[in-house]
């Protein structure tokens, strides 16, 4: 079926036929490649914060330049991929992200928030080539007709990047900070902290760590360059990772799927995008997308520490948990696909997705906790979608620009993550009679972005009806 046919039992081609599986194979590694870069770094944000003792809103500047190196870079690398090929994309794309990880080396040395800002930077670069390669390359890999389930398919395999990433966060980064070392040592030197809300107690033990740096500020700095080291090792390791399979591509014969001769018509290409509801409410609900997704992964730890009491390794273990349910839920939803309109699958997620989010507001305890770890069944299924609808109906070529606008759309990860930690810096505030800390209110957020979501499937479902009315 196309990605807006109704469904259908009978014969249709192969998802991946048997000349394009070597190169799908390939570039789906590309997949799980930047599923570990998004979600190693999501839990550094609270890590950071702690590290070198700043605000939410200043920790979640690790979002702000990771993603915002796609938005730099998203138009620049499409143009790079339509001048050349696929494969030299990958390839670009594969150097910088190595380039970046690397850069986390003078950036421990030199104990600098900022190098490591600039390091996320330029990694996200590399991604942006990445995914503006990757995306439309998979598309092109086979019939139209089953490009949105290929795509699913492939992005099926982000996940298990992203469960490496958080894993390698939970097991080796996060217990192996000494800051964390000091957080247990406080807890047990207070055993009155037992009695207080979670929120007051982690206001208390920043408070001593801020006392700490003041008056030792030898082992102070002494605590902070270990822990730098620490963060620093996974990104090393990862980067010559990536330089292997870059090798591979380089030595690999890969499928011009998307070459074609004729010259880009940049005028009639714009006119072309964006009068289309489908591109446009597709970039715009790609950008509310990505931000709800960095928000519910990025701040389950400070929900976790903040308002029930977990370490943050602890934390980091339910978001592990959260992208196993995301994994397991791609396949399921990449199986609904066949039966089910595109867009009315995804509107049907973004109005679950948000009412779990208004139970992680609203229910008090593990069961908000498990609400929130509940939303990722719901994301599972929307980038690929989204990013399916959008580029229905383009060639291959002209979907290497029309795919720049939907990676550049993954800056409402940097946006979003930077105004959710301003609004927990924030004060709390009481509603419906119930008094919701910082940290809940901050939910409202994302749960707003699937909103948007919703709206972007229920319509394109809509026009989807209308059209096969139509045609009828």
């Amino acid at each position: 079926m196309t990605a807006h046919s109704s469904p259908s039992t009978d014969s249709s081609p192969k998802v991946v036929s048997a000349k394009f599986l070597y190169p799908f194979i390939l570039v789906t590694s590309l997949f799980a490649l930047w599923g570990f870069a998004n979600d190693i770094t999501n839990p550094l944000v609270r890590a950071f914060k702690e590290i070198f003792l700043i605000s939410n809103a200043q920790s979640s500047l690790v979002q702000w330049a990771f993603y915002g190196g796609y938005a730099t870079m998203a138009i620049p690398a499409a143009l790079v991929i339509r001048k050349l090929s696929f494969k030299s994309g990958i390839i670009i794309g594969l150097t910088l992200y190595a380039i970046g990880a690397l850069l986390t080396i003078p950036a421990a040395s030199m104990m600098s928030f900022n190098i490591f800002l600039v390091g996320f930077y330029v990694l996200t670069f590399g991604l942006a080539f990445l995914e503006t390669s990757a995306n439309p390359y998979i598309l092109s890999m086979g019939s139209p007709e089953t490009a949105t389930r290929r795509l699913n398919l492939a992005q099926a395999f982000n996940p298990i990047g992203s469960l490496t990433g958080m894993a390698v966060a939970s097991f080796f980064i996060l217990p192996s900070l000494q800051v964390a070392e000091f957080r247990q040592a406080q807890w047990d030197a207070h055993p009155e902290y037992s009695d207080m809300m979670p929120s007051q107690v982690d206001g208390l033990i920043t408070t001593a760590l801020e006392t700490f740096k003041a008056t030792q500020q030898e082992e102070h700095l002494a605590m902070v360059a270990h822990d730098l080291d620490v963060v620093k090792i996974p990104y090393v390791v990862i980067a010559l990772i990536v330089i292997g399979v870059l090798a591979l591509f380089a030595v690999s014969r890969m499928p011009d799927t998307g070459h074609e001769e004729e010259k880009i018509k940049l005028g009639s290409l714009i006119r072309h995008l964006f009068g289309s509801f489908h591109y446009v409410g597709g970039v715009v609900a790609q950008a509310f997308y990505v931000g709800a997704q960095i928000m519910c992964w990025t701040f389950i730890i400070h929900y976790g520490m903040t308002l029930i009491g977990l370490s943050a390794a602890q934390a980091q273990n339910y978001n592990i948990l959260a992208m196993g349910i995301f994994l397991s839920s791609r396949f399921i939803c990449t199986f609904f696909l066949k039966y089910i309109n595109p867009g009315l699958l995804l509107g049907i997620l973004a109005i679950a997705g948000c009412g779990l989010t208004l139970g992680a507001i609203f229910i008090q305890g593990m069961a908000g906790l498990y609400c929130l770890i509940g939303v990722s069944a719901c994301m599972s299924l929307m980038f690929p979608t989204i990013y399916g609808i959008a580029l229905h109906g383009l060639t291959p070529n002209d979907a290497k620009l029309g795919s720049a606008g939907l990676i550049f759309a993954i800056v409402g990860g940097a946006f979003m993550p930077r105004m959710q930690g301003a609004m927990i810096d924030g004060d709390g505030m009481t509603l419906f009679g119930q008094t919701l800390e910082s940290v809940r209110i901050s939910f409202f957020l994302p749960a707003a972005c699937f909103v948007v979501v919703a709206i972007y499937g229920f319509l394109s479902n809509t026009i989807d009806r209308k059209e096969r009315t139509s045609q009828g």
